[in-house]
């Protein structure tokens, strides 16, 4: 059995235990000489009807979303990850990082917080963590502390 990773997937929004999770996948990316992606989903179902009065909504969470993740990676290379990768995707965080997300990378490990910055969604549809557990294709590691 092979265990080992290649492509490591880590979910970050900006969230504290998100920051647990991204230190983690450096970690484990050092280790395994693996890609390190990084993904950033700007959650659209939560804004519809603000974009009907502010068109450019989505290009400015995109915007900040980008900032997020390339600092983010300037990170990780200065910890020693020749291997980063970004991308940022528009819907549910839920279905695109399992669904979409982890596939276009072929990622092997996927890696988030335990909780992340939408209190209201977890609350009423479970939270985004749970379904990943729940729906990704490949292994999973939930981030529930600041220890590396």
């Amino acid at each position: 059995m092979d265990m080992s990773y290649s492509h490591i997937l880590v979910a970050v929004d900006g969230s504290e235990p998100a920051e647990w999770a991204f230190r983690k996948g450096i970690e484990i990316a050092k280790r395994n000489n693996a890609t390190l992606n990084l993904v950033h989903v700007v959650d659209t179902s939560q804004y519809h009807g603000i974009e009907l009065y502010d068109v450019n909504f989505t290009k400015r969470a995109i915007k900040r979303a980008e900032e997020l993740l390339d600092g983010y990676a300037q990170e990780a290379k200065e910890k020693g990850i020749e291997k980063v990768e970004t991308l940022v995707q528009e819907g549910s965080p839920k279905a695109v990082i399992t669904k979409h997300a982890a596939k276009k990378v072929g990622a092997d490990l996927i890696i988030c917080g335990a909780k992340g910055m939408n209190a209201v969604e977890r609350m009423f549809l479970g939270s985004v963590s749970e379904h990943i557990t729940r729906h990704a294709e490949c292994d999973v590691l939930i981030v529930r502390t600041e220890k590396e």
